[in-house]
């Protein structure tokens, strides 16, 4: 079993932020990503259409015989993780926006997170945010339009530094030091945030943490690949595999595949 790959799922490209950390830390683990960019953005969807979906990309890396699976979509997770645990039977990391390291940290008692509507209205974010965040206004904004445009390639646009500014500067205004990005395809707004934010705000997302859960459980159950063959990593898109290939910087192959 150790050698069978990891199976990782997104609504699109923006989960390779999450790719990226697990193959950075399990260099030696074999990978299957799918890009389910024919149904992005899953963040204004149904819960029940979530759930849907994510049966659907599961089902097909358990075929791949897949030996762990990560949900590398936070709205994904936020709506289906318990679904896919309660029925599955295989490992699942998910993905949380990571309130409670912002909350901890905060100095001005105010923090920014910036997340779909799938992720901001689900009960995991709402119970997570009343645990840790207690006694810390913390501003949520939907980032609406931001993955249409990531998905079509369209980063360094003027657009895209318009909508950001038109949900950055509210934040500022509440004098946030922090900014949670809730949305594996926000990673890759960083260079442009970092260019609107003032240098003493924060920028927080989930990868590293879930790249280091990921080894924990694989540790947990002895699934780590001790192999010392060449790890066969794929990545799959149903939608543009010019961008996937793109985002990737070309170090992987891609291929386009309707699943």
């Amino acid at each position: 079993m150790s050698t069978k790959p990891i199976g990782i799922f997104d609504s699109g490209i923006g989960g390779t932020s999450i790719f990226k950390e697990i193959h950075a830390l399990l260099p030696n683990e074999n990978c299957i990503y799918l890009a389910d960019s024919k149904n992005a953005p899953y963040g204004n969807k149904s819960k029940e259409h979530i759930i849907k979906l994510s049966i659907k990309n599961t089902e097909f890396l358990l075929k791949k015989e897949c030996k762990l699976i990560v949900v590398a979509c936070n709205t994904a997770t936020t709506n289906s993780i318990t679904y896919l645990r309660q029925h599955f039977h295989l490992p699942f990391i998910g993905i949380e926006p990571a309130i409670k390291p912002a909350a901890l940290k905060t100095k001005t008692k105010a923090v920014g997170i910036l997340a779909t509507k799938g992720t901001l209205s689900s009960q995991l974010f709402h119970k997570t945010t009343d645990l840790f965040a207690n006694g810390i206004k913390v501003i949520e904004q939907v980032g609406e339009g931001i993955v249409p445009l990531i998905e079509n390639g369209q980063l360094e646009t003027k657009e895209m530094y318009h909508l950001l500014e038109s949900y950055i500067n509210p934040m500022l205004e509440e004098n946030i030091d922090y900014l949670v990005l809730g949305c594996t395809h926000y990673p890759y707004l960083i260079p442009i945030l970092k260019k609107m934010l003032p240098e003493h705000i924060s920028i927080i997302d989930s990868g590293l943490a879930v790249a280091k859960q990921t080894q924990s459980i694989l540790a947990k159950n002895n699934l780590l690949n001790t192999s010392k063959d060449e790890p066969k990593i794929s990545l799959h898109s149903n939608g543009k595999v010019d961008v996937l290939n793109s985002i990737l910087e070309g170090k992987f192959s891609t291929e386009y595949l309707d699943f």
